[in-house]
């Protein structure tokens, strides 16, 4: 069993290669089955964001998992691999590992340390559970993750300089316009970014914010929350005529706005300038924009330079995250090595205990003028004599999950001992503790939605069963 994670970033892909590579939502359930469908892929996990897409999966070979991934990407785009091969970045096993944990907790972010990416790949994983193409090593690889990344920030503070590619859009409107005051804008979408693109206007003290979106109740939801005012998308054109800045986030897989819609706006606004910004993947804003008189545009990749000024003091606390990565990579390691041991010594405590309680028993019958004081005196001694002779053997069972022939060395182990029973007992029992978990976080996460969280005992308990 090896972990593989395949993709491609803003760092090293640009955008337009990147928007080619963009899952869209909706067909992401489809994506994932076909992937898990491939030869030699075991589980799998697709994150696809504005600035990454990326293939995360569980294999039983290296080689054979990476010619897979790749072939699924090209057959999913229709794409030559020739045309993406370049761009694609392969990592295995511990460097994957180390690379989830750096995706969630925001460190290899445009934006240092953002919260927005963890939300994606909770997401991400949360498809992926629905659909059935996650087992055992993935659900614990993931909720991992997230665990750190939520202890990271808090312990590191690491968002206490508030940056974020919707902040960098609406800084840099500020460098080009100035104030915003007195300034007319235009938010176009209305999804997580647009919300904070709308924040960060109205904090930085927009006169007048106009969300468009093509579901009018989602742009009314934004709008009202910053004193803003929502538009259907039908409206957009002419809004355009007196507009000063505009920003764009929608999830849309074709432009927005043409060259022609805005060329026709153009010629009412009497050379008064426009400034645009699109931060979305795949781009909402035709790149032939450039060529009009008056209008100025920028995308995601132009945010850069205002995203590398805000990020200083995070640097300082994304070096402390990043040690605080290698001992999460190396407890993962260990958690994988003791997989297939944990219940096998499981079971040979179960059978030494049992060994030790029937003796018990049997004393107890053939003594029983024995005083409750002595019962305990024995009990005690008995376990000590039980636990030391299993000690050794234990510690041996877990030398052998190190082993490269761990599986064969584990089952001479359980034909040694004679634990057949107690191994298949084990493992059954633990199956039936992840499927308790499981359905506790669905229950409460469901719960949590509407605004209330059941106590866990009788979320679990309900939720086993029903």
């Amino acid at each position: 069993m090896h972990i593989i994670v395949a993709g491609l970033d803003y760092k090293t892909t640009p955008v337009e290669t990147r928007e080619r590579l963009a899952f869209q939502e909706d067909t992401l359930p489809q994506a994932l089955q076909e992937l898990r469908d491939m030869k030699s892929i075991l589980e799998c996990v697709i994150v696809s964001t504005c600035n990454r897409t990326e293939v995360y999966a569980v294999v039983d070979q290296l080689h054979t998992g990476r010619h897979f991934v790749k072939k699924f990407l090209g057959r999913w785009f229709e794409m030559p691999q020739e045309d993406f091969g370049p761009f694609l970045n392969i990592r295995e096993n511990d460097a994957a590992v180390q690379h989830l944990f750096q995706v969630a907790s925001g460190l290899d972010s445009m934006v240092i340390g953002e919260t927005q990416i963890l939300g994606q790949v909770k997401n991400a994983l949360a498809t992926a559970h629905e659909n059935e193409t996650t087992g055992t090593i993935f659900n614990e690889l993931f909720k991992r993750a997230v665990t750190y990344s939520k202890r990271a920030h808090h312990e590191t503070e690491i968002n206490d300089n508030p940056v974020s590619v919707s902040y960098a859009a609406v800084e840099l409107g500020k460098k080009v316009v100035g104030s915003f005051k007195n300034k007319r804008v235009l938010v176009l979408g209305a999804g997580k970014m647009s919300e904070l693109t709308a924040k960060h206007l109205h904090s930085g003290g927009a006169a007048e914010v106009t969300v468009f979106n093509r579901t009018y109740e989602k742009a009314e939801q934004i709008a009202t929350q910053f004193n803003g005012k929502a538009k259907p998308m039908e409206e957009l054109t002419d809004a355009l005529a007196q507009a000063d800045v505009l920003i764009s986030s929608t999830g849309s897989d074709a432009y927005v706005l043409s060259k022609e819609q805005v060329a026709s706006a153009n010629k009412k606004r009497k050379g008064k300038p426009l400034f645009m910004v699109d931060i979305a993947v795949p781009r909402d804003l035709d790149p032939a924009l450039n060529q009009l008189d008056n209008v100025f545009l920028y995308d995601i990749d132009d945010l850069q330079d205002i995203v590398n000024s805000n990020m200083e003091e995070r640097k300082k606390a994304a070096a402390l995250m990043d040690r605080m990565i290698h001992a999460e990579v190396s407890d993962f390691k260990d958690w994988v090595h003791t997989l297939g041991v944990v219940p096998v010594i499981s079971a040979l405590r179960t059978k030494a205990l049992a060994i030790q309680a029937d003796t018990m028993d049997s004393v107890e019958r053939k003594l029983p003028e024995l005083t409750e004081r002595e019962k305990k005196v024995l009990r005690k001694h008995t376990k000590s004599i039980i636990n030391q002779m299993i000690k050794d053997p234990i510690t041996k069972a877990k030398e052998m999950a190190d082993n490269n022939d761990a599986e064969e060395m584990l089952q001479l182990f359980t034909e040694i001992f004679a634990l057949e029973e107690e191994v298949e007992e084990a493992r059954a029992a633990e199956e039936r503790q992840i499927r308790k978990e499981e359905a506790e976080e669905e229950w409460n996460a469901s719960r949590e939605s509407r605004g209330f969280r059941l106590p866990y005992a009788y979320a679990t308990d309900v939720a086993v069963r029903s």
